[in-house]
């Protein structure tokens, strides 16, 4: 696949999910936002696309909001915590992929045990020793430890919660397509991930162009803002914008 370029990466980590999110909504042909008020011409919403389900929900949580944003290309792995019967593939597969992938690299890890969140599936450890193989970051399906020790080494993390340990811990399947709560995530997708959660890019999308809809965005926003904190502000003003 194609990889995009370093500056491109660093330019998109200057933006907010969710501005990565309205950047592909316009590009699907949805809503566009302009002005004070709301979608550009919404007294006729003409040629509206599909609005994608490409974030994650609410079950997902930013664990080190200190350690900023983080972007990169996604190496799924689906494990299992504390069940001693699931058939694990070698942990080499998992850290091969990982190594195979330019950096950047988004860990998204998906805990299908019996009971999911019951064991952790990234410590301290295996967060240091992927921090070398290029991982920015870890997204969990599940439960993170040793939380204050990976704060140490740098790499923020998203999860749905925190425990102290795990049981019989392994990979039971490495870069498939799987799911973040309600979120599909395919390998090699581009993950924006800040205090907001997660939007991916899609394949099929030039992180580039992504990039120019996110700054005509900030743009337009940065016009909108002044609107709403001008003092002057008011209803009548509101509509003239609409």
């Amino acid at each position: 696949m194609n990889y995009a370029s370093n500056e491109t990466l660093n330019a998109l980590k200057e933006f907010d999910s969710a501005t990565v999110f309205k950047a592909i909504v316009e590009i699907m042909g949805g809503p566009k936002r302009s002005g004070v008020g709301g979608p550009q011409g919404s007294k006729e919403l003409e040629n509206i696309g599909g609005i994608p389900e490409n974030y994650t929900g609410p079950d997902i949580r930013c664990m080190l909001p200190e350690l900023g944003s983080a972007v990169g290309y996604v190496v799924t792995a689906e494990v299992t915590t504390n069940d001693p019967k699931s058939e694990f593939v070698d942990w080499e597969e998992w850290y091969s992929a990982l190594n195979d992938v330019p950096a950047p690299v988004i860990s998204v890890i998906k805990d299908i045990d019996s009971r999911p969140g019951r064991g952790a599936c990234v410590g301290d450890s295996m967060a240091a020793a992927c921090k070398n193989f290029g991982v920015t970051g870890f997204v969990v399906d599940g439960s993170v430890r040793d939380l204050m020790g990976i704060k140490k080494i740098g790499v923020p993390v998203w999860a749905s919660g925190l425990v102290p340990g795990h049981g019989v811990f392994g990979a039971v399947s490495v870069n498939i397509s799987t799911t973040l709560g309600s979120l599909v995530v395919e390998p090699g997708e581009l993950i924006v991930a800040d205090t907001d959660g997660c939007t991916t890019i899609p394949r099929d999308l030039d992180p580039e162009v992504v990039l120019e809809y996110a700054r005509d965005i900030r743009k337009r926003e940065v016009e909108v803002m002044s609107g709403y904190l001008d003092p002057g502000f008011t209803f009548e003003k509101w509509k003239a914008g609409r």
